[in-house]
């Protein structure tokens, strides 16, 4: 398993394809500028779409270490970057007050140093690594507060981390970054700069069939058109949330678990939990409408010779 990034786009996609992770070649051009470049990705779309799946195919092909960030709302520096050592910082205080250490200024200095450092994300992506820069995965950033992404812009500009009671500290070799926001907010466009951009969208009828072969290879083969074809039919109607490519594939997992050949009514109904995530969804496509789109994808497979 090699750690150097692919030399071209081919290649790429051929690593994703190692990874089990099936691309369209915009999506790979993309992942291939960035890793030649040493530039930031930053993947939007819809939840469930398989951005943060690239960051671990990345790490699994590349045999790098993943060092992932998750952000949520009142994320801060001492949970993302770095903290002191508290509680280890007070004994050595009580250790130098019982051999009558009184200099204070060593004392400080020592407190103060890498001994005492809690490592937090991204630090740890800025440290050397036998197998080359860890990816490092900066995820859902749109859950973020706009102090934090503002502090993000020193490190995905100069890979450097600035600790006042140390100094700077700068990645020898940058690590290779991908940042992933469902735009539940717009990102400031500072920081949008300092990256390559993809929206990566729901997949079409044919790339999400080849997901499946791949993710849920034990599906029978007319079961899994019928899942993606009526997966398919949801995402073109109005709900809160419309079904990811993830969903897809658990429930095309599910339907297996129950020995399922073929879609029917009354699975569809008892399984429309792994698809949709809001009852407001499910109550809309349970019973008739759930019928309708069943006899709508089989009608229009029958004309196509696909059953």
């Amino acid at each position: 398993m090699t750690t150097e990034a692919p030399p071209d786009i081919d290649a790429t996609v051929k690593l994703l394809e190692t990874g089990n992770y099936v691309s369209d070649r915009s999506l790979a051009t993309a992942l291939h500028l960035a890793l030649q470049l040493k530039r930031p990705l930053f993947l939007e779309g819809e939840a469930g779409v398989g951005k943060t799946e690239i960051a671990k195919v990345l790490s699994e092909t590349l045999n790098r270490p993943l060092v992932r960030l998750q952000c949520y709302e009142g994320l801060d520096v001492s949970s993302a970057v770095y903290e002191w050592n508290y509680s280890l910082q007070m004994v050595e205080i009580r250790l130098s007050e019982a051999v009558g250490d009184r200099d204070r200024d060593a004392i400080a200095d020592n407190l103060f140093s890498e001994k005492f450092l809690i490592k937090r994300p991204l630090l740890q992506a800025l440290e050397p690594s036998l197998d080359g820069p860890p990816i490092l995965l900066i995820d859902e950033l749109d859950r973020t507060d706009e102090p934090f992404e503002a502090y993000l812009l020193e490190v995905l500009s100069d890979f450097q981390i600035t600790i006042p009671e140390i100094g700077t500290i700068a990645a020898d070799e940058p690590p290779i970054v991908i940042i992933t926001s469902n735009r539940t907010r717009e990102i400031h466009d500072a920081l949008k700069r300092r990256c390559f951009y993809y929206w990566i969208d729901y997949p079409d009828a044919e790339r999400e069939l080849a997901i499946l072969e791949v993710k849920a290879p034990y599906a029978p083969a007319d079961l899994s058109r019928q899942v993606v074809a009526f997966v398919q039919k949801l995402r073109e109607m109005d709900l809160f949330k419309q079904p990811g490519v993830a969903e897809t594939i658990d429930w095309a997992h599910a339907l297996t678990q129950l020995d399922c050949m073929v879609l029917d009514p009354d699975t569809i109904n008892n399984t429309l939990g792994t698809l949709l995530k809001y009852q407001d969804d499910i109550e809309k496509i349970r019973g008739s409408e759930a019928s309708r789109i069943l006899a709508d994808i089989k009608g229009e497979m029958l004309m196509a010779g696909t059953v």
